[in-house]
């Protein structure tokens, strides 16, 4: 009969005794865990014991010392000739250019009293409706309009379009898109106006040329400060110079 390999005995070797017995530790590790959870529990009961026979700690005061006020008078309110937001806020019209000693008003500003309303501002675009709408998006407020013109030479209009600009900055965002479609228009020079930061004016060297019209220059100038966007047109049989635009341009923004 085979003899199967855990029956062979190897000569010489002694007889194995019984199966060694593994030391059994499972219950002492136990143990030793359920003695550290207790002390835990027992450390942090101390603690809240200790911690509640003690009395609280005053919390630190929030508000700082009294502090005593400066000697002296305060300063004095601004003027309404320095506080802008006063001059904003007032008639708008004063802040304009006054017409020049010996021009003439033009006739499209006869019934205006000096004001224009939002429907009146969105014709004097290409697209009046979709303007319109865009106006009540910006939050338009009001405009004023001055506007003169010199014997057959040339006219100017100047408007001040203020807007509430509750949700953007809508006078900046007016300006600059006059800008962008200034600077569109073929042979066309520019230059910064001092003191406005991206304020520009545009003299239009080609001039627009209509079948039944004559010839027409024109110059522009863009700019803005607060809520208020400063328009500047002039138009003439000529071509305009550039320093009756930077002048015009100068000029009204010292006004804002």
């Amino acid at each position: 009969m085979p003899v199967r390999p855990e029956e062979e005995s190897v000569e010489g070797a002694e007889p194995a005794g019984p199966a060694a017995r593994a030391p059994r530790r499972r219950r002492g590790v136990l143990f030793v865990a359920t003695a550290a959870v207790l002390g835990v529990i027992a450390g942090t009961c101390a603690g809240y014991l200790v911690q509640a026979d003690r009395e609280p700690t005053e919390l630190p005061p929030l508000s700082q010392p009294v502090m005593d006020r400066a000697q002296g008078e305060g300063p004095e309110p601004l003027s309404t000739a320095q506080d802008r937001k006063v001059r904003m806020d007032g008639d708008l019209r004063r802040l304009l250019l006054k017409k020049p000693t010996g021009a003439k008003e033009v006739e499209w500003l006869d019934d205006s009293d000096g004001w224009m309303t939002m429907a009146a501002y969105a014709d004097t675009f290409t697209q009046p409706n979709d303007k319109f709408g865009a106006l009540v998006n910006d939050e338009f407020r009001r405009a004023a309009v001055v506007g003169w013109e010199v014997g057959s030479s040339y006219q100017v209009e100047i408007r001040l379009v203020q807007f509430r600009q509750h949700d953007s900055m809508a006078a900046a965002d007016s300006s600059n898109n006059h800008q962008t479609w200034a600077e569109k228009e073929p042979d066309t020079d520019s230059w910064g106006i001092p003191g406005t930061g991206d304020g520009t004016a545009y003299v239009h060297t080609r001039p627009d040329i209509e079948p039944g019209y004559e010839p027409m220059y024109s110059a522009e100038a863009h700019a803005w400060r607060g809520d208020v966007s400063m328009e500047i047109w002039v138009y003439g049989d000529r071509q305009i110079p550039k320093k009756m635009i930077m002048d015009l341009a100068d000029r009204q923004m010292e006004r804002l």
